[in-house]
C-alpha cells in the first residue's frame, strides 16, 4: 500500500513539474495562458471500516486548469496586431466557408496572399458584416465572415454638392451683370474656385463669380449675382435666371419691372439677396442647381462619364458686411480615385480602409466571443481553444460592449506567466518529487528488512 502511495506522490510531483515546465517554455508565447496542476487526496472507506483509523491512499491529479487572467500588453508598429483588454476571444476558422471555428487570445495577425487577415497558423480571422456607416448588420456567429483587406483602388465619388459660406463686401464697386465676361476681371467683383470630380474621378475646376449690380438696389435690400463656370466653360442654372428689383431713377422705390441676371451672351446667373443688416433673406441654405454637365448640357464632361451630373450649390448663411470679401467655408462631396494608404482597427473592432483620396471605407467588425466557463474550453494547440460541454456555447458580441472587452490595435497580449512564481513552483515540485522518492526508498528498505528476518 505504501508503495502505491509513494508512486502516486511521485506521479503528482511529475505532473506538477511538467505543468510548470510548460509554463516556463511558453513565457514568450503571445496570448498563452498559464496552467495550474490541481490535486486531490485519495481516500477509500466503507460502512465496515473505521474512518477514524483509515489512512489515505495517496494523491491524484484532478485537473490541469488554465488561468485566464489578463496578460500585459506589448505595443508594436503593426496596425493589424490586436490585443483584447478584458474578457473575450478572437474567432478564427481553418478554411474559407467552414464553421469549424476555434478561439484565441493571440492577436498577431497579418495578410496572406489573398489579402485575408490570418494568424501565424494560417487561420482566418472572423468579423461581423457592416453597412456603409460601419454599423454591424448582425452579431451572430453564423453570419461571421473572414476579414479581407481590399487591394483595389478606392472608387471615385461623383460630386453633387458644393458648400459655400462667404462674406460679400457691401462697399464693392457696382457693375452691370449684362456685361459679365469671366475672362475679364473688370466685369466681376470677386470669384472663388473649388475642385469637383466627375463619375470617373477626373477633377474639374468650378468657379463662382460674384457681381454687385450697378447703381445698387432699392432701399432696404441689396442684391448680388453669381455666375458659374466649370473648366472655364459657362454653366447655366437648371431653372430660370435669378431676378432682382432695381431702382433706376434713385428715388428709393423699385422699378415696376425686375431685371434678369443674364449677361449679353445669355449666361444665366443666380441672385442672392441681403437685408439692411447684411443678413441673407432667402431660404437657408440658398440652394442653386446647375444644368446637366454632360454633352447635352454644359458639355464640360468627357465622353464615357455620367453626363446627367449636376452640381447643387449651398450658400450656408452668406453675409454682406462692410468688410473684405472672405470665403469661410468651401466644401464638396466628391472624391477622385484613391489608393489604399492605411488599415485601422478601432477599440470597438471596426476595421476601416483609408485611401489617398481622403475616403474611409468600413470593411468589417472583429467578432469576439465569451464563455460561461472559460476553464472548460478544450485546448487544440497554437494558443487556441474550442468550445466543449463544460465551457458552454460561444456567445458572440462586439468589442467595447458588455464583458467582451475592448480591442487595442498595434498591441499584443503577452503570456500571463509570472516567471518568478514559476521558478519557485519548480523548486517546490522538485522537493516534492525528492520527498516522494525518499518515501519509496524507505518502503523498499523496510521490505528488505522484513525479507531478511530469519
Amino acid at each position: 500500500m505504501s508503495f502505491n502511495i509513494a508512486l502516486s506522490g511521485i506521479a503528482a510531483a511529475q505532473k506538477d513539474l511538467n505543468t510548470t515546465a510548460n509554463n516556463i517554455a511558453n513565457v514568450n508565447t503571445i496570448g498563452f495562458k498559464e496552467s495550474r496542476a490541481e490535486f486531490a487526496d485519495v481516500y477509500a472507506n466503507s460502512i465496515f471500516s473505521n474512518s477514524k483509523t483509515a489512512v489515505g491512499g495517496g494523491v491524484t491529479t484532478t485537473q490541469v486548469a488554465q488561468q485566464f487572467h489578463q496578460g500585459s500588453l506589448q505595443f508594436t508598429s503593426n496596425s493589424l496586431d490586436m490585443a483584447i483588454s478584458g474578457g473575450g476571444f478572437f474567432v478564427t476558422s481553418s478554411e474559407l466557408g467552414t464553421r469549424d471555428q476555434s478561439y484565441t487570445r493571440a492577436g498577431a495577425f497579418k495578410v496572406d496572399q489573398s489579402n485575408y487577415m490570418v494568424d501565424s497558423a494560417g487561420n482566418y480571422l472572423q468579423g461581423f458584416p457592416v453597412d456603409k456607416d460601419g454599423n454591424s448588420t448582425s452579431v451572430s456567429l453564423t453570419t461571421t465572415q473572414p476579414i479581407k483587406i481590399p487591394d483595389t483602388a478606392g472608387n471615385p465619388v461623383m460630386s453633387s454638392n458644393v458648400g459655400l459660406q462667404m462674406n460679400l463686401n457691401v462697399g464693392e464697386k457696382a457693375l452691370d451683370p449684362a456685361n459679365f465676361d469671366h475672362e475679364d476681371p473688370a466685369t466681376f467683383n470677386n470669384s472663388t474656385s473649388v475642385t469637383i470630380y466627375d463619375s470617373l474621378g477626373k477633377p474639374h475646376i468650378m468657379t463662382t463669380y460674384f457681381i454687385k449690380p450697378e447703381e445698387g438696389s432699392y432701399t432696404g435690400e441689396s442684391n448680388w449675382v453669381a455666375f458659374y463656370a466649370i473648366d472655364d466653360k459657362p454653366v447655366d442654372l437648371a431653372g430660370p435666371a435669378g431676378e432682382y428689383n432695381f431702382d433706376s431713377d434713385g428715388d428709393g422705390n423699385p422699378d415696376p419691372t425686375t431685371r434678369s441676371a443674364v449677361n449679353a451672351d445669355g449666361w444665366k446667373g443666380a441672385v442672392i439677396k441681403f437685408n439692411d443688416v447684411g443678413a441673407y433673406t432667402g431660404t437657408d441654405p440658398a440652394i442653386i442647381t446647375t444644368e446637366e454637365l454632360g454633352v447635352n448640357g454644359a458639355g464640360v464632361l468627357d465622353p464615357g462619364t455620367d453626363g446627367t451630373q449636376t452640381i447643387t450649390i449651398n450658400f450656408n448663411n452668406p453675409t454682406q458686411y462692410a468688410s473684405p470679401f472672405e470665403v469661410t467655408e468651401l466644401t464638396q462631396d466628391g472624391t477622385t480615385v484613391g489608393r489604399l494608404t492605411n488599415v485601422g482597427i478601432g477599440a470597438d473592432g471596426l476595421v476601416t480602409a483609408s485611401y489617398s483620396n481622403g475616403s474611409t471605407v468600413p470593411l468589417s467588425r472583429v467578432a469576439l466571443v465569451r464563455f460561461a466557463n472559460e476553464q472548460g474550453l478544450t485546448q487544440v494547440g497554437n494558443t487556441a481553444w474550442k468550445e466543449s460541454l463544460d465551457s458552454g456555447p460561444a456567445l458572440a458580441g462586439e468589442a467595447n460592449s458588455g464583458t467582451f472587452g475592448s480591442i487595442r490595435s498595434s498591441a499584443l497580449e503577452q503570456s500571463n506567466v509570472d516567471l518568478t512564481t514559476e521558478l519557485v513552483d519548480l523548486i517546490s515540485a522538485q522537493r516534492n518529487f525528492q520527498a516522494n522518492s525518499r518515501t519509496l526508498e524507505v518502503n523498499n528498505t523496510l521490505n528488505q528488512t522484513v525479507l531478511q528476518i530469519r
